[in-house]
């Protein structure tokens, strides 16, 4: 690969960003993998490498867990993340790209706008936000922005957002995992980076957990959205200019 040096500090940055957002490094990392390799080996090997993100993270946070939106979440996420794995070879992901970004703009600024505004932390809004970041997860490899904004709404602490977030995320991305090995995403010529991008995982999230002993549980919720804005803004510049 070219720019080898760069891919791994860009890396690095979004692990950073996923740790302090809560959810994960994909949402990130997906744009800037896209750059170095094409869109199908991004999937395969953002799946793997978020496998070892989350595997960090709950290490690290193991601390803070609500099962029950983990189970609301979760079950729905994972169901759903198959299915979106599957549909990746018959749907136009520029489609799919494009609704995301008006997606998490949209939400993120209503958030942002209307500070008091929250989602009810009841069954039925955890079975839809995880259904739906599951099938995102699937189809375009990223899906944790909107399960972030569903966590953010609920204000859970910050070490239970991100361990419940994490072990969602492990679930979700073993199982694309299996399914994009089996659609031929995951390429032996990649294979050097899973000890680069674990090394990075570690490092990333250390860091990140440093930086979020020095912020608010309101800097945090702010972030979080604020994070998912531009994330949103910069892929939506991509898909038109370039």
């Amino acid at each position: 690969m070219e720019n080898l040096y760069l891919f791994i500090l860009l890396a690095l940055i979004a692990e950073i960003l996923g740790t302090i957002g809560g959810f994960g490094s994909s949402l990130f990392f997906i744009p800037i993998a896209s750059y170095f390799l094409d869109f199908h080996s991004v999937l395969g090997i953002t799946a793997i490498f978020h496998v070892m993100s989350n595997i960090t993270k709950i290490a690290m946070f193991r601390k803070g867990v609500d099962k029950n939106v983990l189970l609301m979440l979760g079950i729905p996420s994972i169901v759903f993340v198959i299915g979106g794995a599957y549909l990746t070879k018959f749907i136009d992901s520029k489609i799919l790209e494009f609704g995301l970004c008006i997606f998490l703009i949209t939400t993120s600024v209503t958030f942002l706008y209307f500070k008091n505004l929250e989602i009810k932390p009841n069954n039925a809004n955890s079975i839809i936000s995880g259904s739906l970041s599951g099938l995102i997860a699937g189809l375009l490899g990223t899906g944790g922005a909107i399960r972030g904004i569903a966590l953010a709404a609920y204000n859970l602490k910050i070490e239970v957002f991100i361990a419940t977030s994490a072990i969602i995320d492990l679930g979700v991305d073993f199982s694309r995992s299996i399914v994009y090995w089996s659609n031929g995403y995951v390429h032996k010529d990649d294979f050097y980076l899973l000890p680069i991008l674990l090394v990075v995982s570690i490092l990333g999230t250390f860091l990140g957990k440093l930086i979020l002993k020095r912020i608010s549980q309101n800097q945090f919720r702010a972030i979080v959205l604020i994070l998912i804005l531009i994330t949103g803004i910069s892929t939506l510049i991509k898909i038109v200019f370039m």
